[in-house]
């Protein structure tokens, strides 16, 4: 159904997307975000820091920028003291203030720094498993209904069993919580008409779960059936593969991971009319050593879509820098991989990616850890893709 709704294709086959805003935060900022609304918190209280970190990427070469939206939802703001009209307030200025580090970047006249397109603004939307606490959009285990619930002991599970009517009517059930969830976000976004309309992109990001795939394109779809006049932008969904596999176990007698094919399929495929059609397809906060087969198999699809739509999807990958978080001390074990030695492994990735002919073009970015030098590498080395 989106499909009718074909956005226009950007001129370059390569974009850079910025990198990793939360951590960077961190890292770079020196600000602790340890809260539910993690990279949305400055917008209140230090929203001068959210533009700089904008005004760093973009700097960096970035041709896209994320919103400091990824955690914003309803229940996020509730369990931070918000009342709805606050949230609604936050979640739209965010949006607003990387229009305004774009603003800035431009009129200083440092013109677009050498990108190949003017820089262009994404509305960062995460999985609802980062709204829970603990967060759970590496391992998928919801609550009902979005989810069977059971994390611990022998019957931890994040899938339904789908081999059975009572499994399959669950599932059915826990798509259509899950669309309800990122549709009651979208409308606060489309509800602002000069918000939506200075906008670019929709990413959602992260997403652990084949029936939050399903969902999320639902939501899509129901966003412009409930608004026939929206302007409709171009939006992906990004997967996530940590350890270098889908963390959905199937819970039936196939047993096993659900597979990057499957995944790709759940973005891209699919004949359901309730369903949006995506511009792209996603992996963020994966690995690098993890993205060469996973791209491999979710490239087969994108032939597959081609062969359906008459037109190539692109390819957006924006994985981590590799550092690896420990529990226990609530720190960051460091990688010897950062900023260009980074970016030359990232880059090469890319590049087989596109020379593959699966995609039509590739954004390419960073996720976690990933700061401005890690993006100033990807700029600097985009040559290789």
């Amino acid at each position: 159904m989106a499909a009718a709704r074909s956005p226009s294709t950007p001129s370059s086959n390569v974009l850079i997307l910025d990198g990793g805003l939360g951590t960077t935060l961190e890292d770079v900022f020196h600000r602790n975000i340890s809260t539910p609304l993690w990279s949305a918190k400055p917008v209140d209280e230090e929203p001068e820091v959210i533009i700089a970190v904008h005004l760093a990427f973009l700097d960096a070469g970035a041709d896209i920028v994320l919103t400091s939206t990824y955690q914003c939802a309803f229940n996020t703001f509730d369990r931070a003291g918000y009342a709805r009209a606050d949230a609604e307030r936050i979640m739209l200025e965010s949006v607003r203030l990387a229009l305004e580090a774009r603003r800035r970047f431009l009129a200083r006249g440092s013109g677009n720094n050498g990108a190949r397109t003017p820089p262009r603004v994404a509305i960062s939307l995460g999985p609802y498993g980062a709204t829970l606490y603990p967060a759970q959009e590496f391992d998928g285990f919801y609550p009902p209904p979005y989810g069977p619930g059971a994390r611990d002991g022998a019957d931890k599970t994040n899938a339904f069993p789908l081999d059975t009517d009572a499994g399959r009517a669950q599932e059915a059930a826990a798509v259509d919580a899950l669309a309800a969830f990122h549709l009651e976000r979208l409308v606060v976004f489309a509800g602002d008409a000069e918000v939506w309309g200075a906008v670019d992109y929709l990413a959602f990001e992260t997403v652990p779960l084949v029936r939050e795939v399903r969902a999320i394109r639902r939501a899509v779809a129901r966003l412009y059936e409930m608004k026939p006049g929206l302007a409709a932008k171009p939006w992906w969904i990004s997967t996530v593969h940590p350890d270098g596999h889908s963390p959905e176990k199937r819970a039936d007698a196939r047993g096993g991971w659900v597979t990057a094919t499957e995944v790709a399929e759940s973005v891209l495929l699919g004949d359901d009319e309730d369903e949006a059609t995506p511009w792209a397809f996603g992996v963020n906060c994966t690995a690098l050593e993890s993205l060469p087969h996973i791209l491999k198999d979710a490239g087969g699809v994108a032939k597959r879509f081609a062969e359906l739509h008459g037109r190539q999807p692109w390819l957006v990958m924006h994985p981590n820098r590799g550092d690896v978080y420990i529990p226990e001390t609530q720190s960051w074990k460091g990688t010897s991989r950062e900023g260009t030695p980074w970016a030359k492994d990232v880059g090469d990735i890319g590049r087989v990616a596109l020379q593959s002919g699966c995609w039509e073009g590739i954004v390419v970015g960073g996720c976690c850890k990933t700061g401005p030098d890690e993006i100033a590498g990807l700029k600097q080395h985009r040559f290789i893709l």
